[in-house]
């Protein structure tokens, strides 16, 4: 008996041990270990997430009015439902992000990348999109039309037009 305990003392602590030292290495060869935040259905007004890496995030149904998310990468990331209201977005990687009936009104998207971002139902009242990119996001007709009317600038980083981008004539 005093045998098993002693082996399964042992096992514990070298199990203890390995877990330390791949946490150490992990840290020390500068990667992170992957977490991933869920934000969803939280009142995050006035909020600071500028220039952090949120891929693996999730904002579904999130109040993030007023919040700052400037130069965020956010490639891939759930904001379905949220509310980006007077939020800056300025310089976001949005590609490929679920934006589907996100409310825009008022924020600040210039020079945002939204490359293949699905933006049906999303509300743009009144926002800035000078230099954003839409290069193949998903737009109704009609929000594509509202935005070729106040759309100007060409992004810095992928170097297109915004006008070009959402096939405005």
């Amino acid at each position: 008996m005093l045998l098993n305990i002693k082996f399964c003392l042992s096992a514990i602590v070298n199990s203890l041990v390995t877990l330390i030292f791949a946490l150490i290495f992990t840290v020390s060869i500068g990667v992170a270990p992957a977490w991933s935040a869920d934000y969803n259905k939280q009142s995050l007004i006035n909020a600071d997430f500028s220039h952090q890496d949120l891929t693996d995030a999730s904002f579904d149904h999130t109040n993030l009015r007023d919040s700052d998310l400037s130069f965020v990468d956010a490639s891939g990331v759930r904001f379905f439902g949220a509310n980006l209201a007077h939020a800056n977005l300025e310089g976001a990687n949005l590609s490929y992000a679920s934006l589907e009936s996100v409310r825009l009104t008022h924020a600040n998207l210039t020079n945002a990348i939204l490359t293949g971002a699905y933006l049906t139902n999303a509300l743009f009242n009144e926002a800035t999109i000078t230099g954003a990119d839409f290069t193949g996001s998903l737009l109704s007709p009609t929000t594509e039309k509202q935005l070729c009317e106040i759309a100007s600038g060409t992004n810095p980083t992928t170097g297109r037009d915004t006008k070009d981008t959402l096939f405005c004539s």
